[in-house]
């Protein structure tokens, strides 16, 4: 029996592959750095790609986005400013969205298609305030859905 976590990551795997536009990908700070590395790394297995930085998206960059274009959001909290500004458009576009995001219950987990859940965790800095374990965690989820997905291309 699968879990709804792996039924998930199915489904996103499921979507990339079928996706007949491009794979969306964004995020903000070390997150949209991430999302750069993930764009880069879809595009190199076979997946076209292209990194959106969602300020830019707000001010005319939305244009760039097209029917058959999947977005992969990355947020660890799912309530950064510019992610949850952004993601009134992505909604209204019917694009499908894809969430890397600690929690199913933030801004982003509740209007995404479907949420690559994160779960809780403690950042690796003594102050629990810079992005590592949880760019890490992103970067390793990211490059797993990737590479599942030029499998079955």
């Amino acid at each position: 029996m699968a879990t709804a976590a792996i039924r998930a990551r199915r489904r996103a795997v499921e979507l990339l592959a079928a996706c007949s536009g491009s794979a969306v990908v964004t995020g903000v700070g070390k997150a949209g750095l991430i999302g750069q590395k993930l764009s880069a790394t879809l595009a190199s297995t076979g997946t076209r790609s292209f990194f959106l930085h969602p300020a830019e998206a707000l001010h005319g960059d939305l244009g760039r986005l097209r029917d058959g274009d999947v977005v992969i959001v990355l947020s660890q909290s799912g309530e950064t400013e510019e992610i949850v500004r952004l993601l009134p458009s992505l909604v209204q576009l019917e694009l499908p969205i894809i969430a890397v995001t600690a929690r199913t219950t933030s801004t982003l987990g509740r209007q995404a298609t479907m949420v690559l859940e994160l779960g809780p965790l403690q950042e690796a800095c003594p102050h629990d305030l810079a992005p590592s374990t949880s760019t890490t965690a992103m970067l390793a989820l990211g490059d797993a859905l990737a590479l599942v997905t030029s499998r079955v291309l």
